[in-house]
Order: structure tokens, then sequence, then C-alpha cells
């Protein structure tokens, strides 16, 4: 036996993204609200609607009452969307309607301008018989009933009238709060459009699906060259997979001792420290090292260009632009507020995918915040963080994300912004002041799954790249930032 939703037909939007909010699409012969402030794209949310259906060789009907068809056609087309199979009916102050002279001297003047849109617009449907109707805006009936009871009589009627026919309806509008209640009531979906500043962006949400049921919360909205593009807000899906206690090496023997013989498979790791004590550098070991061993390799760059990363890593010995020229090693510079989080998460999960990476490196925290738009304040980015490293785990890709902190020496907390639940593994790098020197130290925090050296190491950074030294004997307090000898024994990193 069929349950009321499996019995409903769907038909798309004309936009993958929302389709996925609308769990499948509209439901034909139905009533659809899209309220959103002027600008947040809700014309041109309606015209992929019409788009699709004329790509379904539907027949479609665009009311409109603020642009000319001709505009609209325009505008549409400066996106790469057709609208031109559409039919069009104005009925907008300077359309032939309202241009109309009669004299009113008996009844009201808005009865019989009420009389006449609605059997204008009754004309167009029976003629035409359309499977979808844009009413854009819905205001344009809204101003011509003298109450509110009156209009929502109008709107149930009319939505009954269109449902009997089964057409699907989408009706746009600027919010307005009490007359919103109305229409939100009345209609089976509400689709909500919204835009800040350039820092938060776009967002989309679904707050009512009669029946059916939406994807809730807001997520990412985008106009771009190709019309409007919605990135919904990733769900974790557990996919099946056994735990792989192998690991991800780097080239230096002294830093894989340290972290326990490397970094497993399936797991996220935190490289956290202050500004210009070697983070990427260390993560770049790990990130060369998997691509040259055929393990393909994946890292964005939010706080440097790729010229200044391979020019770099190439001083250290790694063939960055072999290995990428191979297809083994993909190096993706971040431009600053161009993504919402839903997008770049979105295009993360799709590259990880589409060439099968095993390792991704995401350089750094701090830029991420910086460059993505709407990635929030520290709960909600602790939050966006967590959704992208879990879903990649669950795809059994190791993840490695560079922290940095604002203390340049000590240890008062393990990670910036608080994120070190996010994290299996923890790994630390720190400045040192000893007898007038400054040294750098590294060590490990953090590790679920297998054991690591609890003494931190020395390292420099040479020429030649990352040199790491024997494990730190005869210091206290290096976590306080306050080192001191135990004795006066020299230690062997000396």
């Amino acid at each position: 036996m069929n349950t009321p939703e499996q019995s409903f037909t769907r038909s798309s939007s004309g936009i993958p993204g929302l389709d996925s909010l609308l769990e499948g699409g509209f439901v034909d012969g139905r009533l659809y609200l899209v309220l959103g402030v002027p600008g947040t794209g809700k014309t041109l949310l309606g015209t992929e609607f019409l788009c699709e259906g004329l790509s379904a060789g539907e027949t479609v009907l665009f009311i409109h009452g603020e642009e000319s068809a001709d505009d609209l056609r325009a505008n549409a087309a400066e996106l790469g969307i057709d609208i031109r199979g559409a039919n069009f009916l104005d009925v907008g102050p300077e359309s032939d309607f309202f241009k109309r002279a009669q004299s009113y001297d008996v009844v009201d003047p808005q009865d019989i301008e009420d009389g006449n849109l609605i059997a204008e617009v009754r004309d167009a449907i029976e003629e035409l018989d359309p499977g979808r109707v844009l009413i854009d805006p819905i205001t344009q009936f809204q101003y011509l009933e003298p109450s509110e009871y009156q209009f929502r009589k109008r709107i149930i009627s009319f939505a009954r009238y269109l449902k009997n026919r089964g057409t699907t309806v989408l009706a746009t509008k600027t919010p307005h709060a009490q007359m919103d209640m109305q229409l939100r009531s009345l209609s089976d979906g509400v689709i909500v459009l919204e835009y800040e500043d350039e820092k938060e962006g776009r967002r989309i949400h679904v707050p009512k699906h009669r029946g059916v049921g939406q994807r809730d919360g807001r997520h990412g909205l985008e106009i771009r060259g190709g019309g409007l593009q919605v990135y919904p807000a990733l769900q974790r899906e557990r996919h099946a997979r056994t735990f792989e206690p192998d690991q991800f090496t780097s080239d230096i023997s002294e830093l894989d001792s340290l972290i326990g013989g490397g970094l497993e498979r399936g797991t996220v790791t935190i490289i956290t420290g202050p500004s210009g004590v070697g983070k990427t550098t260390t993560a770049t070991e790990f990130l060369a090292t998997a691509a040259a061993n055929g393990e393909r390799a994946l890292t964005y760059l939010f706080e440097e260009s790729i010229e200044t990363f391979t020019y770099r890593s190439e001083a250290f010995g790694h063939p960055i632009t072999r290995l990428r020229e191979e297809g083994s090693l993909f190096v993706n510079e971040i431009d600053s507020l161009t993504q919402s989080p839903e997008e770049f998460a979105d295009r993360v999960v799709t590259e990880v995918q589409d060439n099968a990476v095993e390792l991704v490196v995401i350089d750094g925290i701090e830029g991420y915040k910086t460059a993505i738009k709407g990635a929030g304040e520290a709960v909600e980015l602790r939050r966006r963080l967590h959704a992208l490293t879990q879903h990649l785990v669950d795809m059994n890709v190791s993840v490695i994300l560079i922290d940095q902190r604002t203390t340049v020496t000590g240890l008062p907390e393990a990670t910036s912004e608080h994120v070190s639940y996010i994290a299996d593994n923890i790994v630390f790098q720190n400045y040192i002041e000893l007898e007038g020197e400054l040294q750098r130290i590294a060590g490990v925090l953090k590790k679920r799954v297998g054991g690591f050296e609890t003494v931190p190491r020395r390292y420099t950074i040479t020429a030649d790249g990352l040199q790491i030294g024997e494990p730190v004997t005869g210091i206290h307090g290096v976590l306080n930032g306050v080192p001191e000898r135990t004795s006066e024994t020299t230690d062997r990193s000396r």
C-alpha cells in the first residue's frame, strides 16, 4: 500500500540543490510561496522553474506585474536561461488592461478592476492549460482586494482552481509580516531567500513543505553565470567501511616517530601553532609524500598563493609541479568571499570523489573563517568544520587542518576556536625562549589510535626543509612558556 508521500507526483524546480531541500522537488498541483527582499533572486528562481517546465515539454505561463516581458526574457538570457517559449501575461500598471479608459459612476472602481484581472488570468489559463504558472509578484492580487479576508478567500479559490487542473504555481513576494502569515498558511510550501551583506552572503531555507517535509536549516545560495545555485548543508551519511590502521607517513623518520609512526587513514589531524612556526611546512611533508607514493592528495590554500606554496615547497625538495602534472597532487587557492561554507564543502566532497583523493589538507582554519562567506563566529565555525571533516572521514579520507594560535610561546589551550574535539590527532608546534635563544619544538597532545612520544622534540627549518632533532630532555615548563633546565646535563638534541 502506498503512503501519501509516495502517491505525490514531483517535478523538478530546475535547481538540483533546491530539489534536495524540497525532498525531491515541487509536488504537482500545489501553490508555493517564495519570499525575499529585492535582489535576493526571487524572479530568477521563478524563471528557472519555468525553464525546467519548458525543457520537459510543458506549457508555462508567466504572470508578471513589475517588468515587461522583453525585460524578463533579456534578464534571464543574460544568465543563460531561455524562457522565450513561455507565455506572458502582464497585469502591471503599464499593461493594456490598466490603460483601458472606463468611467465608474455606479460601482466601486476596485470591483471593476478586480473582475477584469481575475477574468484575464482565468481566460489565459483556460486557453493555455499551463502545467506551471509563475506569479511575480503576487501582490498584484493583494492590492485589489478590499480586506485581508477577501484576499484570503481569493487565493484559496485560485489555488483550488489550479489544483483541480493539476497546475503547479510559484508566487513571489517581498516580506511583509502581517500579510506573510496569511500567505504562508495558504501555501503548500514556503521558500525564503536572504542576503545580508557580502561577508554573510546569500542564504536559502525552506520552513514549510506540507505533507512532504524538507531539509531544515539555512543553506548556501549563489547567483552565477549559469543561474541560481543552491548548496545544501552537509548531512552526515555514514558509509560502510572497515577502519584501516595503516598510516600516512612523512619523509622524515623522526617526525613519524614523534607521532607514533604516522597519521592513520580516516582520521582528522590538527597541526596547531603560532605564525611562522612551520605548520604548513610540516603538513606538506605528509601531502607530498602521499602524492609521491601514488596516494592522491589535495590541499586548499586560504592564506597563500599557489605560486608561493609551490616555490617554497620545491625549495625544500618537494616536486610539487611534477606531482600536479602527474595527477597525484591537487592544489587549490581559495579566493576571499567567493564561496559559502556549503559551496566549499560541496566542492571538497566532489573533488575528493572525482579524483579518488585519500588525503586532504585545509590551510588553514583562520583563513577559512576569514575567506568563506557566512563562516560565522566560533560556534558556527566549529559546527561547519566538524560536518565537513566527519563527512570526509566517513569516506575513509584523512584530513589535516592547520590551526594558527595567537600565543607565541606556551600552550594555554590546545587549539584556537576550541576545535580540539574535531581532531583525532593534535600535533603542536611552538617557540621556546631558552637562555636568550629562540628555538622551535614539536609534540603531540592527542592521538586516538595508537601511541606517540610524550617528550617534545626540537626542530629547525633550514634550506633543506624540516630537520627534526632528538627528544628534548633536561627541560621542564615547555608548555607554560617558561622552560627551565632541570640539570646541568646538556640534552642530546643540542
